[in-house]
């Protein structure tokens, strides 16, 4: 069952696969198995977040945590800008940046915010995704191989 255990740890919108990753490793997954895992489990969440926003911001707005969803759509909205001048290959390059609040769950909120198409959103966040996870997997192969040898 650790598979399911990387495959919701990356899931989930703070942890991803910056999560999935090292714990995956840590497991005793071979770094395949851990990039694949963790890339699956970080994009399963994606393309309902993406046809769902629009009901889950009416909700959020309705709720007590509305404040809370404001102050995330506007800090999100300043990252725009990457978007805005490389389209679709800057959701791409914005999701592959391996730092918080960078991942697929940012990307997929700017798109629904940017009013960018569903589909095509999803490819080039899969895509950032993927880049992601190759610099998270060989980022952490490295901690690990230096930790194996103190």
């Amino acid at each position: 069952m650790d598979w399911l255990k990387v495959l919701i740890v990356s899931a989930l919108p703070i942890s991803e696969l910056r999560g999935g990753i090292p714990l995956a490793l840590y497991l005793g997954f071979d770094p395949l198995k851990a990039y694949i895992f963790s890339i699956v489990g970080n994009l399963l969440p994606i393309p309902f977040l993406l046809i769902f926003l629009d009901f889950i911001e009416r909700v959020a707005l309705r709720s007590p945590l509305s404040r809370l969803y404001i102050k995330i759509v506007e800090r999100t909205r300043r990252k725009r800008d990457l978007i805005e001048k490389y389209g679709y290959l800057g959701l791409s390059i914005f999701v592959a940046i391996p730092l918080p609040v960078t991942g697929a769950w940012t990307g997929s909120l700017l798109a629904f915010l940017l009013g960018l198409n569903r589909t095509k959103s999803f490819v080039f966040i899969a895509l950032g995704v993927a880049i992601a996870g190759i610099i998270v997997l060989a980022s952490s192969l490295g901690v690990f191989s230096v930790i194996g040898k103190s």
